[in-house]
């Protein structure tokens, strides 16, 4: 009995031990493709981006990769909390984006961390990108300057930076002239006033022939069109 149950016994182990060197085969070539992604990412971003590949599997000894080293850690230290937090439970989170972090020396990070999980569901490996907040503030600020107006003129247009043509000048007067319930030749003497004096401060006037466009449309002399905007 015990002869026959020796070989099978041997067998079921090396059965065992033949998978366990499959799976780990398979994270190895897994963990080794996201270690080419790693590098890739990092030297996309040199200077401003940190890129790290921790392997799961040994996390006394978790950074495999490190790209733009920025943080200050080496090859071979440990997993983070966030890389602990993943071995002990396999239903954590896989993707934490853009969180705020903070480098040793206190500049402000942007980083997004992603689970690498095998075959069975369990985590592996993670990929950390860890962005310097403090390189792009900086860049940030003196863009916002860039593009900022004074908050006095934002109520209104000042200018149109185009010419506008007489179809449009024709289609802004029939509208105004709608509005009011009229013909732009039908329009009483204050609504032709006030008409004109919107044309002008939409910038109508900046047109050449403009006034006489208008002075025909209303059925008043260019003279009195310029009156009308004073």
């Amino acid at each position: 009995m015990n002869e026959d149950a020796g070989p099978e016994g041997r067998g079921g182990t090396a059965a065992v031990t033949a998978d366990s060197a499959a799976g780990a085969d398979t994270e190895g070539h897994l963990i080794g493709e996201v270690e080419r992604i790693a590098v890739a990412l990092g030297r996309m971003f040199p200077g401003l981006c940190e890129v790290v590949l921790h392997d799961l599997r040994d996390p006394r000894h978790a950074i495999r990769v490190i790209e733009n080293n920025l943080s200050g850690r080496r090859v071979g230290d440990s997993a983070t909390e966030l890389g602990l937090a993943r071995i002990a439970d396999p239903q954590y989170p896989s993707v934490i984006q853009n969180y705020p972090n903070r480098f040793p020396d206190g500049r402000p990070v942007k980083s997004t961390s992603i689970g690498i999980r095998n075959a069975a569901g369990e985590y592996v490996a993670a990929l950390c990108l860890n962005l310097d907040v403090s390189v792009l503030s900086p860049v940030t600020l003196a863009l916002s300057n860039l593009v900022a107006t004074e908050d006095e003129h934002r109520e209104r247009t000042l200018e149109s930076l185009r010419d506008r043509n007489a179809r449009e000048l024709r289609e802004a007067v029939e509208a105004l002239a709608a509005e009011r319930a009229g013909t732009p030749r039908s329009l009483s003497r204050q609504d032709k006033r006030e008409l004109v004096r919107q044309l002008h401060r939409d910038g109508f006037f900046d047109s050449r022939d403009a006034a006489q466009t208008i002075a025909d449309l209303l059925g008043v002399s260019r003279a009195t069109v310029y009156n009308y905007t004073k």
